[in-house]
């Protein structure tokens, strides 16, 4: 990859990320997609470049306008007044001014860089960071090495998260929902009883609270600690949006709390002491067995106020089916959303036949992959726009 096409590709990563934080949804998938559209179209097209970026980046008709005003202001503040193409243009050096002697004074040959008094220029090799990134995006982790393990776990908390809301019964100023006859009647004071306007109110939105309930079983090991990662940065980063109803529970033939565990400062000081903790790492699983525990031990505790489940586990059970069948009915009911998180479900003819999962799928809102992490950012942001009862994929 050339220097310039890795600035230009670095550039539309600072896009990407300036479309988010004006509140428009791009997957890794769709910057992957803009990214191979660049090498089918004319970088010098500014039609073609906008189109491009505006199918590959935009799948909601409200974002359009957004768009585009974000496009014009993002690629101005670089310099690029026309259109983005001139990053690829090198700029030619002007031509050097020969010096005539001075008489009596033998010509000298041009001085070199490294000869001049000004200081060398930093040179930063982005070449591959572009690349890179979205290849470690779409990899499985059982697939990666200790190195991409490594540089994965970092970008987990890079992550943008948005918890999901929920509408309370206390009431604030503004909106539409209704009108608030209390501050009418208290405004009109001011006018002499006249109702110049009207006051109206909408009732107040609180993160909803996420119970997370992580397999830790011998199948899942290759998965466990990364999504232990996950958890943790997850649970940081709600307490310091103000969120403090997040569970986390891991099991395997036993039901685990680690919830004041993951919320230590420092990831390494956590998971050791999950480590010792959790006494039936990668062992057998129960999974019917240790809902029961957490239905008759937990709910009552953690899942009021409209909680949202995750259920991390590829299926396999050594329990009995029926009894899962039974604890997850009774666990749908108790929350505002259940929804079942297998890593399985990324590998190319998975089909989910196990009779656990058989026995679960009926009681399930919601079955998604998470096998890489492109597949746990699409989880955040779905989690961030989840609405009451419906899909959370769209």
């Amino acid at each position: 990859m050339t220097a310039p096409t890795a600035q230009l590709l670095s550039q539309v990563v600072g896009f990407v990320r300036s479309l988010r934080r004006e509140g428009i949804v791009v997957t890794p998938g769709q910057t992957a997609t803009f990214a191979q559209a660049l090498g089918e179209i004319s970088i010098f097209d500014p039609v073609a470049f906008y189109h491009a970026a505006l199918c590959s980046l935009v799948t909601r008709r409200e974002d359009q306008a957004r768009f585009a005003e974000v496009f014009r202001q993002f690629w101005q503040n670089l310099g690029l007044e026309r259109f983005p193409g001139e990053l690829l243009q090198q700029t030619p050096l002007p031509p050097r001014k020969e010096q005539k002697a001075r008489p009596g004074e033998v010509g000298r040959e041009p001085r070199s860089a490294g000869e001049s008094g000004a200081p060398p220029l930093p040179v930063v090799d982005r070449a591959l960071t572009f690349s890179e990134t979205e290849v470690l995006r779409q990899k499985r982790f059982d697939q990666m090495s200790e190195k991409e393990l490594e540089a994965a776990r970092k970008l987990l908390y890079e992550f943008v998260w948005n918890p999901p809301e929920r509408r309370t019964r206390r009431m604030k100023p503004g909106g539409k929902e209704e009108l608030d006859l209390r501050r009418s009647f208290r405004r009109s004071l001011k006018h002499q009883g006249e109702f110049l306007k009207l006051e109206e109110r909408a009732r107040k939105p609180k993160p909803r609270p996420i119970v997370a309930l992580a397999d830790v079983s011998g199948s899942m090991e290759r998965y466990a600690r990364m999504l232990l990662h996950f958890l943790h940065a997850f649970s940081l980063q709600q307490s310091r949006q103000g969120v403090r109803q997040v569970e986390t529970f891991t099991f395997g033939t036993r039901l685990t709390r680690i919830t004041r565990t993951l919320k230590k400062r420092s990831v390494d000081a956590a998971l050791a002491e999950v480590g010792q903790q959790v006494k039936d790492w990668s062992g057998g699983t129960r999974i019917g067995a240790c809902l029961h525990t957490f239905n008759h031990t937990w709910a009552k505790r953690v899942l009021g106020r409209g909680a949202i489940v995750l259920v991390i586990s590829d299926g396999w059970d050594q329990g009995e089916p029926e009894l899962l069948a039974f604890e997850m009915e009774r666990l749908q009911k108790s929350c505002h959303r259940l929804i079942w998180l297998n890593p399985l479900v990324g590998t190319p003819g998975y089909q989910p036949l196990t009779r656990g999962l058989v026995a679960a799928m009926p009681f399930m809102d919601d079955f998604l992959p998470i096998h890489n992490l492109s597949s746990l950012e699409m989880l955040v942001e779905a989690l961030g726009r989840l609405e009451r009862r419906s899909g959370i994929v769209h």
